[in-house]
């Protein structure tokens, strides 16, 4: 089992990260260009998923950790439903909308576990401190400064 020491070593933020790349090269061509509040609003969902997913593991707490990646994971709904807007207008094929609902799926899927694991924390505690091993498997422990 891994420990992660930083945000950016957390698979879901990897994947968030990845996802975003992917919007915002999405978003800056074609026909996606032209429509600015789609556009804006599938940014700010990507942009949502990463910035929440580090702003919980920063906040030093499990229990904040909990909350904020359960609004990551809600933001990846909201942008998997914003690719099929994006489908529907037009503006993405059949092929490209599978791809990008497979990897919002991915980073949800990511998310929750993480999810599991921090709820299997006794008392949420604080990340890095001593606690019994988890009973979710293949999950890494998370040691912050």
């Amino acid at each position: 089992m891994s420990t992660i020491n930083r945000f950016e070593d957390i698979e879901a933020w990897q994947t968030a990260r990845e996802l975003t790349k992917t919007v915002y090269q999405l978003t800056s061509s074609g026909a996606l260009a032209g429509d600015s509040a789609l556009q804006d609003q599938m940014r700010r969902a990507a942009v949502s998923i990463m910035s929440n997913i580090a702003e919980g593991f920063e906040s030093r707490t499990n229990a904040l950790f909990v909350e904020l990646l359960g609004r990551a994971k809600g933001s990846s709904g909201e942008l998997r439903a914003q690719f099929y807007i994006a489908h529907d207008a037009g503006y993405i094929s059949p092929a490209q909308l599978q791809s990008f609902r497979d990897q919002c799926e991915k980073c949800s899927s990511q998310i929750s576990r993480l999810l599991t694991y921090l709820k299997s924390l006794p008392n949420y505690k604080r990340a890095g401190s001593s606690s019994p091993a988890s009973s979710v498997s293949n999950v890494p422990t998370f040691k912050r400064p």
